[in-house]
């Protein structure tokens, strides 16, 4: 199983703790960072916002080997060709380093905030479907035409982008699996228990064969709140930081993520680690909540990473 840092960007990280981040994942072998694609945070809207592409790219120009993506991108904030774009920007900056997550967005105040259209669930994941094409089209055909329902392109130049990875999040159901199954490398699920995560599999295998697909061609990865130390003093420790950050105590903080993530000691995490994986899982991005804890960082990377490696 392979593991990767995913940060919330939209939690007031600044390009010095993006920087330091970036860093910290070269200097002890966490080979992805992740970040969230979002305008506000959902719980202080005065947290400072940086751009997910610009920062990616940023960062693509600063790092030698970290993989870097966003998880993932709204189909709602950008026209597909400007969203295909930036991808290939940034992995050009990184000579082949970056993958680009979509979705079909889901948080309505950024929305209204700063004037996105937030349709209907159904309208939202019928244009993330027309994108993901769209996209995929973009990244891989030498020219590329689309006329569909809310987007139409005419005999556009392709970005000569074959190798950059295609990711989908979602939970598995219908409206995002379809598309998926078609044109993405790699479907993540997020923020599931283990039975959750096992349920979802089998429905984007069915998806897989209905479309015949071999299931095997699509990768599998999940993303899931992690809380870890190197004993149970540590992982208090660390819940009790999450907690401050986010206006709950420990105790809630290591119920909620319990369920839904890797949570504890070294010993501990390996061994949910490893029932992920075992479900059929690849890869797992950590949720790493306080982003200038840079110890966890040490730790994933030093420990975690090589004991399911």
């Amino acid at each position: 199983m392979r593991l990767a840092l995913m940060i919330e960007g939209q939690e007031g990280v600044t390009w010095d703790d993006w920087v330091a981040l970036a860093e910290a994942c070269e200097a002890n072998g966490v080979e992805a960072m992740f970040r969230s694609d979002h305008y506000l945070s959902a719980s202080d809207e005065t947290r400072p916002v940086l751009d997910a592409w610009a920062t990616i790219a940023g960062l693509a120009a600063r790092t030698t080997t970290l993989q870097l993506g966003t998880l993932v991108s709204p189909a709602t904030f950008r026209h597909p060709a400007v969203l295909a774009r930036n991808a290939a920007t940034a992995d050009e900056i990184s000579g082949g380093r970056v993958t680009l997550g979509i979705g079909a967005g889901w948080m309505e105040r950024e929305h209204e905030a700063y004037g996105f259209e937030f349709a209907t669930a159904r309208e939202r994941v019928a244009r993330f479907g027309e994108q993901l094409e769209i996209v995929h089209g973009l990244l891989r055909e030498e020219r590329y035409t689309h006329e569909g329902t809310h987007y139409a392109l005419h005999d556009a130049p392709g970005l000569n982008r074959p190798n950059l990875p295609i990711l989908v999040g979602g939970s598995a159901k219908p409206g995002t699996a379809r598309p998926a199954v078609r044109f993405a490398d790699e479907y993540n699920t997020f923020f599931a228990t283990v039975d959750e995560v096992r349920e979802r599999k089998r429905a984007l295998d069915e998806a897989c064969n209905a479309a015949g697909r071999d299931p095997s061609t699509l990768r599998h990865s999940l993303m899931a709140p992690c809380v870890v130390g190197e004993d149970e003093a540590a992982v208090r420790e660390s819940a009790r930081r999450i907690g401050e950050r986010f206006g709950r105590d420990p105790d809630q903080v290591l119920e909620r993520y319990g369920e839904r993530g890797p949570v504890g000691t070294v010993d501990q995490v390996v061994d949910r680690l490893r029932e992920i994986e075992e479900i059929g899982y690849e890869r797992v991005m950590l949720q790493h909540l306080v982003h200038t804890d840079l110890d966890t960082v040490a730790l994933i990377g030093r420990e975690l990473a090589p004991a399911v490696a």
